[in-house]
């Protein structure tokens, strides 16, 4: 063996026993280098040595290498284990207060993620959880369970925005997705839960078998709506407007409105008549309210809940144009100071497609109203039918999903999960001005309504709601056990309310009250504005300053300007009619309606398919630069000082955009609102929004409007889908002076008839049968005399005729004119023949006609029209000829038809032939 030295210098190699300890490292580490250098430098057992010790070291490597790698697998389990609280942990919510629906956990054990229980001790980082770094598995667990599965269950990883995801883990996951009340917060929402409960308790016993589709079951529904309006106002909100269905709509009008106990009362006793001796008024789960609600932070919301018939969504949209309308008067570009808040049932939420529709129109330029609220009050039944026959998806909320919209699934019997999911939409919607959804699971205490049994069809169901304690018990009930409140206190509020409920109905019964608002209120838009009219003649000439000024704005476009080459001469034209006094024709003088409006400060709004351009290329009210397709409103350039056109293309839908510009002419009507019918019997897609409000709301809420529908109507040889706007079903639907419904025939009336709705003290629907051929029609213009120094004519009658010389009158309404006209020239007959254009079909030119008809002494009258018999305007003209003229008419017309049209051009000419041939008084061709 070599013997031991002090000194590396004297390292030398030499054959060595390498198990002998105690060899000088210094020594050992240079023979090693030698070795790595060359291994036959030093002996074979120093060779053996070092790699066994070279082995040792990688296999230890390699034991540290393996026990990272199973680390990071396990990192990247817990991180899919978090993903998937977040994603799919409503299914494990405790949302059902029943404990009927179905709930999952499958999806979030932890074999599924390849983890143990063995592992709920060790360290993982937590992400963005709001945890300390590391924390353990099982305190990241119990983190996101309390988050994600208890009586919130949150469905957001549909949103795309990931900003937006980040804002509500961020929102949710530090506090659990809760909020801890004072006690005094508790207090206020118990007394919102009694007032609710005992408002229908008091009702049921006092008023059996009135009908008032109560809210019990989901009596939450009351401290959310409170506490939205109180989040709203901290956030600076001034307006909360809100639709809903009949459904806790008394609860909401008493415990939310402020409408107070004794016009309740007045309207279940029935005894304020003069809603209802003309054959007005509606049931009083249908009606509306507003009042200025003063908040806890002391600042007044206008708080509005708007009428709706039995056609559940359908006043949705009818709100959201209503906030969209106060949007625009409030200034308020951000749309943060208006909120709608739309309350939904379970059933029909999914079933009916103005749902769809109003989602989509959500973030559209003409349409969105910065985020709408929406509170599904899910009673987990509809009518009879059960979620499984209602919708397809797991819930009666996913349609909400196409909108990237959040929804917040919440236990109803948790009213401070309730309050606290109400907080996080307001804030969500303020931050992102999008649409989120509150699914409030409860139950229906009765059928649906008091009279009805429900167990006939839901036998378990309503077994089990027997014997739930209501809500209201149920949380006093914890508050008491807690020791937040005394018992005492619990029943001093019970009493007091019971008590303020007993002295309003003893008073109401000798002293009712008006049940309503009036309408036309001091401090509102309607303010100045009238009910039914008792003048309708206006002025609504213009001068000609103002058409030429209108005129210079058609080519007066932005420097750079690319007008297409097929429109210049359109410009031109619309540009030089006033300077050259030419006549105006159709698209021309509609322009100008809308630019004299203008002028004057009034502004309009005109949306619709294809409104911009126009379904027949005739309006161009908007250009797009032929280069770059930018575009310019003219109409908007006409002067510093002028208001503001508004148009806008809408979404291939009538229901809901119809419904929206009805809402939006309630919420401003100091500005005309048009829509536009792509043809005129699309309309009928938009059939409900006709005939439940713009025909009838006034008569049944008091509730004016001046919307204007324009729907062309004419028969041309398009068939049976193009050619009637159902003139006959507008006036079916007249009455009471409800609207106004005009087939026109010139530029200059269309001209007049659009002002005047404007420039009259009261406010009616406008209906017109617009044009199609007579856009373009050479003898379907005015002259600017008509403009400047005429108005609206509700009867043109045949001036030029020496009435004693005319042995047939020919009342017409519409193009069909023309046509008479045409082909009374052709076959000689001028002198014989008078052609009287009705107008204005309703409300009905008495005075007129009948002025007319004493003119024409020696005539017989008829009335002719394009549409089949059982069709267009014949059946209302000649009971309106016998019972307000005392006159019988003939008729001209195509025999009566399932069908508005034939299909067929050459049928068409053969019909339309025989009609005018007929109509002269001349023989049939064989």
């Amino acid at each position: 063996m070599p013997e031991k030295s002090n000194s590396s210098s004297s390292l030398t190699p030499t054959t060595i026993d390498p198990s002998i300890n105690g060899w000088n490292a210094e020594y050992i580490e240079h023979l090693m280098v030698q070795w790595k250098e060359n291994p036959a430098s030093v002996d074979g057992d120093w060779q053996q040595f070092f790699q066994g010790f070279e082995l040792g070291a990688q296999q230890e490597q390699l034991n540290q290498e393996g026990a990272s790698t199973q680390v990071r697998y396990d990192q990247a389990n817990v991180d899919s284990l978090i993903y998937n609280y977040r994603a799919a942990g409503h299914y494990a919510a405790q949302l059902d207060p029943l404990g009927i629906a179905p709930t999952r956990n499958d999806h979030l054990e932890l074999q599924t993620f390849g983890l143990s229980q063995s592992q709920l001790k060790e360290p993982f980082d937590p992400g963005h959880l709001c945890l300390p770094n590391p924390s353990t598995l099982q305190t990241i667990i119990n983190a996101l369970d309390t988050t994600y599965c208890k009586h919130i269950g949150v469905e957001y990883a549909h949103i795309e925005d990931r900003e937006q995801r980040r804002w509500l883990q961020q929102y949710m996951e530090p506090t659990g997705n809760k909020t801890d009340f004072s006690e005094q917060q508790k207090e206020h929402i118990l007394r919102q839960l009694i007032e609710a409960t005992t408002l229908e308790h008091f009702c049921a016993t006092r008023y059996i078998g009135k009908k008032r589709f109560s809210l019990e079951g989901n009596e939450a529904l009351i401290p959310m709506m409170h506490a939205l309006i109180n989040y709203a106002s901290e956030h600076d909100v001034e307006v909360v407007n809100i639709g809903m269905a009949h459904r806790g709509r008394i609860n909401v009008l008493v415990n939310i409105l402020e409408k107070s106990y004794d016009q309740l009362f007045t309207e279940f006793e029935e005894s304020w008549i003069e809603d209802f001796v003309s054959g007005g008024g509606d049931v009083k789960y249908h009606l509306g309210y507003s009042s200025e609600i003063m908040t806890d932070c002391g600042k007044p919301v206008h708080v509005t809940l708007s009428a709706n018939p039995s056609h559940l969504e359908f006043g949705h949209s009818v709100v959201l144009g209503k906030a969209r309308a106060k949007q625009r008067t409030q200034h308020d570009e951000n749309r943060g100071l208006c909120i709608p808040l739309l309350i939904h049932g379970d059933a029909s939420f999914p079933g009916q497609g103005i749902v769809a529709e109003m989602f989509n129109m959500a973030h559209l330029d003409g349409y969105t109203v910065g985020g709408t609220i929406h509170f599904v009050v899910n009673n987990q039944i509809g009518f009879t039918t059960n979620p499984h026959d209602s919708y397809s998806g797991r819930y009666c909320t996913d349609i909400a999903k196409m909108v990237g919209a959040p929804i917040l699934h919440v236990n109803g019997y948790d009213p401070e999960a309730c309050v606290h999911a109400v907080k996080l939409a307001v804030a969500y919607r303020q931050t992102f001005h999008n649409d989120i959804v509150i699914d409030l699971w409860g139950y229906r205490q009765h059928g649906h309504n008091e009279s009805d049994e429900p167990t006939y069809t839901q036998p378990q169901m309503y077994e089990q709601i027997r014997q739930m304690k209501p809500v209201t018990e149920d949380y006093a009930n914890k508050l008491v056990q807690s020791e937040t409140l005394s018992q005492d206190t619990v029943d001093l509020m019970s009493e007091e309310v019971r008590s303020e409920l007993d002295a309003s109905q003893i008073r109401t019964k000798e002293n009712p009250v008006r049940p309503h608002i009036p309408p036309y209120q001091k401090s509102s838009p309607w303010e100045g504005l009238k009910g039914n009219p008792t003048q309708r003649d206006v002025d609504t000439s213009v001068t000609v300053d103002e058409l030429s000024k209108v005129a210079k704005a058609m080519s007066d476009t932005p420097d750079g300007f690319n007008v297409h080459r097929k429109l210049k001469k359109l410009v031109s034209t619309r540009t030089t009619v006033i300077e050259s006094q030419s006549k105006l024709d159709w698209g021309t003088a509609e322009l100008f309606a809308y630019g004299t409006l203008l002028l004057e400060g009034s502004p309009v709004r005109l949306t619709g398919q294809d409104v911009e351009r126009g379904t027949f290329s005739h309006r161009h009210a908007v250009y797009f630069d032929a280069e770059n397709g930018t575009p310019f409103s003219p109409l908007n350039a006409i002067s510093d000082s002028q208001a503001k056109m508004c148009i806008h293309n809408s979404p291939l839908t009538e229901n809901a955009v119809l419904g929206f510009e009805y809402g939006y002419s309630l919420g401003d009507p100091q500005m005309l609102v048009v829509w536009e019918a792509q043809f005129g019997d699309f309309a009928n897609g938009a059939q409900v929004i006709i005939d439940q409000f713009i025909a009838s709301a006034e008569m049944k809420w008091k509730r004016a409007s001046g919307l204007v529908l324009l729907l062309p109507h004419g028969y041309e040889g398009q068939g049976p889908e193009h050619s009637s706007a159902r003139l006959e079903r507008f006036l079916t639907l007249c009455a009471n002076q409800n609207m106004s419904v005009i087939n026109p025939t010139t530029p200059s009336q269309i001209f007049h008839a659009l002002r005047r709705q404007i420039k009259w003290d009261f406010r009616k629907p406008l209906v017109v049968m617009s044009p199609k051929s007579l856009l373009r029609h050479p003898e379907a213009v005015s002259s600017i005399h008509e403009f400047t120094d005429e108005g609206f004519k509700s009867v043109i009658d045949d001036k030029t005729k020496e009435p004693e010389k005319v042995n047939r009158v020919l009342f017409c309404s519409g193009k069909v004119y023309y046509d008479l006209v045409q082909y009374r020239r052709n076959v000689g007959e001028e002198d014989t023949v008078a052609i009287v254009r009705i107008e204005e079909l309703y409300p009905f030119p008495q005075r007129s006609l009948d002025a007319i008809i004493n003119r024409y002494s020696n005539a017989e009258f008829m009335f002719v029209q394009e549409e089949p018999e059982n069709m267009g305007a014949w059946q209302y003209i000649d009971e309106a000829f016998r019972d307000e003229l005392g006159r019988d008419l003939g008729r001209v017309c195509r025999s009566a038809c399932a069908s508005p049209a034939v299909a067929s051009s050459k049928m068409h000419n053969i019909e339309q032939q025989r009609i005018l041939i007929e109509a002269l008084g001349l023989p049939q061709e064989t």
